[in-house]
């Protein structure tokens, strides 16, 4: 059994937090029902409104003993820490946590954050890099 965290046991927790508020505030904005690439260009909005250095559609190589064998596309990634996925559906899905950690393992970044925008609301959920 895993110990329960304290906030000082979080990875980047105000940067994150905020992350997350960004979210609620694209959601409470534009509601539930569009594209994911409208809250994608929706997010990227607020983030340069709240001055967060970011790189949007960061492409990674995957490798295989060398050799480049596929390409992942990062919705965001945050400050060179965070990586942010947005998703739009009704629930979170294990393929939404296995792309993410994927992600945290090819990138060596220490947290993941899939954001997802459903009729009910943000969910949001931290992957953390144990590699």
């Amino acid at each position: 059994m895993k110990p329960v965290l304290n906030k000082q046991d979080l990875i980047y927790p105000e940067l994150s937090y905020k992350l997350v508020g960004l979210a609620y505030s694209v959601f409470n904005e534009l509601g539930f029902g569009h594209l994911e690439k409208t809250y994608q260009r929706a997010f990227a909005l607020e983030l340069k409104r709240e001055n967060i250095g970011y790189k949007e559609q960061v492409k990674y190589n995957v490798e295989y003993k060398g050799e480049v064998v596929g390409t992942n596309y990062l919705d965001f990634e945050i400050d060179g820490k965070i990586i942010i996925e947005l998703k739009k559906s009704g629930y979170l899905s294990k393929k939404n946590l296995e792309q993410i950690s994927n992600y945290l393992k090819v990138t060596g970044l220490k947290l993941g954050i899939v954001i997802i925008f459903t009729p009910e609301g943000v969910r949001c959920k931290r992957i953390v890099n144990e590699h």
